[in-house]
Order: C-alpha cells, then sequence, then structure tokens
C-alpha cells in the first residue's frame, strides 16, 4: 500500500502555521490589553464654576426688577460694646473698664484710653461708662452693665 507522504506534511504544516497564528494573536491580544495605553496625557484641571448672576436668573424666571436694595446700616455704636466691668478709682479719677467690642473676647481701657476708632473711655461710674471722641468732648455711647441675676 502507497501512501501520500506529500499530503501527510502538507496537513502537518498547515496545522503548525494555524497553530502559530491562533498564538500569536493571543500573545498579541494579551499584551494589548495588559499595558498601558501610551498615549495617556497628563489629567486636564476641572474648570472653575461659572459665576452666578442673580439679577439676571431673576428676570430669565419672570421676577420683576426690584427696586434698589438698601444696604443694612451699620450697627449703632451702642450695639457693639458690651460693659462687663468697672473697676472705679474713686480717689484718683481714674479706674478702668472691661468692655468687650463686636462679640470677641474683653479687654481692659483705662480711662482716656481709646476704645474704638473715634472713641474714647471718658469716665466710669458704677456699673457705667461713658466714650464719647475726646476725653473733655461730648459723651456718644453711654454702656451699662447688665443687670445682676
Amino acid at each position: 500500500m502507497v501512501t501520500n507522504t506529500h499530503s501527510r506534511w502538507a496537513t502537518r504544516l498547515g496545522t503548525l502555521v494555524l497553530w502559530a497564528a491562533a498564538g500569536a494573536s493571543v500573545v498579541y491580544w494579551g499584551l494589548r490589553l495588559s499595558s498601558r495605553p501610551s498615549g495617556m496625557s497628563a489629567p486636564v484641571a476641572a474648570a472653575a464654576p461659572a459665576a452666578v448672576d442673580a439679577d439676571a436668573l431673576a428676570r430669565l424666571l419672570g421676577a420683576s426688577p426690584a427696586a434698589a436694595v438698601a444696604k443694612p446700616a451699620a450697627p449703632a455704636p451702642a450695639s457693639r460694646f458690651v460693659l462687663l466691668g468697672v473697676l472705679s478709682g474713686r480717689a484718683s479719677g481714674g479706674g478702668a473698664a472691661l468692655i468687650a467690642m463686636d462679640g470677641k473676647p474683653a479687654r481692659p481701657y483705662r480711662v482716656g484710653a481709646q476704645v474704638d476708632a473715634g472713641l474714647v473711655l471718658q469716665s466710669l461710674g458704677p456699673r457705667q461708662a461713658a466714650l464719647g471722641a475726646s476725653i473733655d468732648g461730648p459723651t456718644t455711647v453711654r454702656l451699662e452693665m447688665p443687670p445682676k441675676s
């Protein structure tokens, strides 16, 4: 019996080529999927949020233009200060007051000392202090200690 050896080698060679192509495909896709993308750029910073124009938004939503909004008035000078204590120097005419300003911790001020811009501690009495523009000028702010509880 005569066998065709030429056909057998062609089959083996064709099988080898197919397996080599399959192996090369597996290696190619394995390397492609496991490697990092090379064209990756640096991350881009997010843009700052746009400022919102409240008047334009109100007009867009159908609001009628409001009259000029009045700015809140500056607090009265007396409401900015709280008298927490008085050390009255009866014999010397001096003394000191413990005054808290704008919700900050209290500080001691001697008679004649500047408490705030344009205000000096003019005089002290029992449970009260007088503030004015100058030591001998008119009193603009009179502070009373809170009542004892």
